[in-house]
């Protein structure tokens, strides 16, 4: 018996549906799945679509060769479907289905790659592949799955798949955080989830945030000014006008962030004029549901920066960020009338490893009252 790593795909028509089918007809004919990973909802890779693929990894085990294997897989996807072009660039498919390992063996030939040549270069892959065979060793680079998983720099966004419902029981939600904790990463992955509007800031086109970032003090007004004037314009379109496709929304800020910020970074007769003005363009908006807050410790956020890797964030001192956290806190303490929960995410890897993002879907969906909540926060409501 040989074991054979299977990882099927589809975006096309009724994906989970296909997945489900696809196993069956792969048990029937090329032998018993001895075991699979979670369902992996996935952006497209290497072309465009609004349509993202539901994927999964199957491991099979089986009497037949490798050749023997590829030829029913062939036959499979053209039973459900899967219309093969001409065409050598990427495209929507209802079912694809592709050999990744055959043991541990080694085969090229003009049909048929073992192992699969873009394993390492794709996070779809590797994730799934990690919740069933993290330590199966790369029989050519000799590096284990979780080993691949950690040097992909594939940043395509792949979530679990969760049997949860459509939504979450917040209707306008807002994931909030210190410079790097990965908020806008979790605000992508759960209104991919939970089909819900996103909402972003656009701070890559802030044309101050670079000047900011290199003399503080003479471009902090026009910088904390822009910010204002682009959320409230962002906001109004996205909150105000009704959303017939969308039950919930998803967003990576809050409007108070302009105040926050801007107590850290303009003079105090400043910031009373900049005060004025937010209160007075902000107060029809409305508030959010629920605000939930990433913290992580300031060293933590720093190393996150510099992985990331953005130019003009290299010189953001340690200082500023414990400021920004500390404007944050003290923020919430103010805030009566406002759900917020705050998740420590220091030990967390809410990309990486489903169980930590399963977690934090769980969290989601406990009913909170006003005030803060905590949650798996390592400090005190003092230091609150």
């Amino acid at each position: 018996m040989s074991s054979v790593f299977l990882i099927l795909g589809s975006n096309s028509g009724n994906s989970l549906e296909m997945l489900e089918k696809a196993t069956g007809l792969l048990t029937e004919r090329v032998g018993t799945v001895i075991t699979s990973s979670s369902i992996y909802r996935t952006e497209p890779w290497g072309f465009e679509s609004a349509d993202w693929f539901y994927n999964q990894i199957i491991c099979c085990e089986t009497t037949l060769s490798p050749k023997e294997v590829l030829d029913i897989i062939l036959n499979i996807e053209t039973e459900l479907g899967r219309k093969r072009t001409v065409q050598t660039t990427y495209e929507s498919r209802t079912i694809d289905i592709d050999i990744l390992y055959f043991d541990n063996e080694i085969i090229s030939t003009e049909n048929l790659q073992i192992p699969h040549k873009h394993i390492k270069d794709r996070r779809f892959v590797l994730l799934p592949l990690c919740d069933i065979a993290p330590d199966f060793v790369h029989p050519i680079l000799k590096k284990n799955s979780l080993e691949l998983l950690y040097n992909c720099e594939d940043d395509r966004i792949v979530t679990p798949y969760l049997n949860l419902p459509k939504c979450l029981p917040y209707p306008y939600m807002v994931i909030e955080g210190v410079i790097g904790v990965g908020k806008t990463t979790l605000a992508t992955m759960l209104s991919e989830t939970f089909n819900a509007k996103l909402v972003l800031e656009s701070f890559d086109t802030n044309p101050f945030l670079p000047k900011f970032y290199e003399n503080r003090e003479k471009y902090a007004f026009p910088v904390e000014l822009s910010f204002m004037a682009e959320r409230f314009q962002q906001l109004q379109e996205h909150l105000i006008a009704p959303d017939l496709f969308h039950d919930m929304v998803v967003s990576d800020y809050i409007t108070e962030k302009s105040l926050i910020f801007a107590a850290k970074t303009l003079p105090e007769d400043v910031f009373a004029l900049y005060s004025k003005l937010f209160h007075i363009i902000f107060a029809q908006l409305p508030k959010p549901d629920l605000l939930v807050y990433l913290y992580a410790s300031p060293e933590k956020l720093k190393q996150n920066i510099i992985k990331r890797g953005r130019d003009y964030e290299q010189n953001i001192e340690l200082d500023y960020l414990i400021q920004l956290q500390d404007g944050y806190l003290e923020h919430f303490k103010n805030e009566q009338n406002l759900r917020v929960l705050i998740i420590d995410v220091n030990d967390m890897d809410f990309v990486n490893n489903p169980a930590d993002y399963h977690q934090i879907i769980s969290l989601l969906q406990e009913d909170y009252s006003p005030g803060v909540s905590i949650r798996n926060l390592h400090i005190s409501d003092d230091e609150l």
